[in-house]
């Protein structure tokens, strides 16, 4: 089975544009989200780029506040402290990566968290893993949504997540192996938790047999490839967060876009597998898209997000 991620975000925006309409019909401004995006990293611009679209489609309005790559830290705080206390923007991300001279843990600890709508600071994630109202980091949202969209459930399964990293690893291991987010902001309640998790990373000795005994592997290593059929049970299902451009000449752009995941061979074996592209790429913009709009109720409804 194909886990169309590409159809899945779809429908989720459909969802979306649906109830942005009918705020408006009622008179109500629509969503905000604010972008801050620093330098002219091709790979930054594109994502920046994708999640405009993505926003204009569903109805969310969007500003995009670029900088030089010369910025210093304390502008770029100033900046961030500017839409803090913006009662129009209704949640904000700093696309990463930053310049080396410009600190990422500094950046994200002046965030508010009410505004996270990425769910990368401090606090979001100190919440998350007390199980405390927060924001979901977009890319585990985004798995949790495919995998629920699919009735893959996690209850008592032996999930391998391969990656350490605080935008992905940390949070989706956590997310995981708590009992269900029933108390979290989503569009719905999440019915997904309660698995018994295993983090791996460069490090791990004996990753193979490790992965062997996954009922789920969730990779987000960065490494084209990394999992191979040998790695995998049968029925086994297999979710690639890595996107890798490697070189083609035989293609218009001379480059293809692969997973950490050898796709070719490990498919036959597993029971569900996501694509790359068209995987775990689509439901990482449409879960930011949710988490504004939740934002954007929450304020409705006078409620904030950490408010219990």
């Amino acid at each position: 089975m194909i886990l169309d991620g590409k159809m899945v975000a779809q429908e989720e925006r459909k969802k979306l544009c649906t109830l942005i309409t009918s705020y408006q019909e009622m008179g109500l401004r629509a969503p905000k989200l604010a972008i801050v995006l620093v330098g002219h990293n091709p790979a930054s611009e594109t994502y920046v780029s994708n999640k405009m679209k993505a926003c204009h489609e569903v109805g969310i309005e969007v500003d995009k506040l670029a900088f030089e790559e010369d910025i210093t830290e304390q502008e770029l705080l100033n900046v961030i402290h500017q839409l803090n206390t913006d009662s129009s923007v209704d949640g904000f991300i700093v696309q990463l990566p930053l310049p080396e001279h410009i600190r990422e843990s500094m950046v994200l600890t002046e965030i508010d968290y009410r505004k996270d709508v990425d769910g990368l600071t401090p606090m979001s994630m100190g919440r998350s893993i007390q199980g405390l109202r927060a924001i979901p980091s977009a890319t585990p949202a985004g798995i949790r949504t495919l995998l629920e969209y699919y009735h893959i459930q996690t209850a008592g399964k032996h999930v391998v997540v391969i990656g350490r990293s605080n935008i992905v690893g940390k949070p989706m291991a956590i997310m995981l192996m708590q009992r269900p987010y029933l108390s979290l902001p989503s569009m719905s309640a999440s019915t997904l938790g309660d698995a018994t998790v295993t983090v791996c990373h460069s490090k791990t000795d004996h990753l193979e047999a490790i992965c062997r005994t996954a009922d789920i592997i969730i990779v987000a290593a960065g490494c084209p490839g990394l999992v191979k059929a040998n790695m995998v049970q049968p029925g086994a299902t297999v979710i690639d967060v890595g996107i890798n451009r490697i070189e083609d000449p035989s293609t218009p752009r001379g480059y293809r876009l692969v997973g950490d995941v050898d796709f070719e061979h490990v498919a036959p074996i597993a029971g569900a597998i996501s694509p790359v592209p068209g995987g775990v790429g689509p439901m990482t913009i449409v879960s930011l898209l949710k988490n504004v709009v939740v934002v954007y109720g929450g304020k409705l409804l006078g409620a904030k997000v950490g408010e219990e």
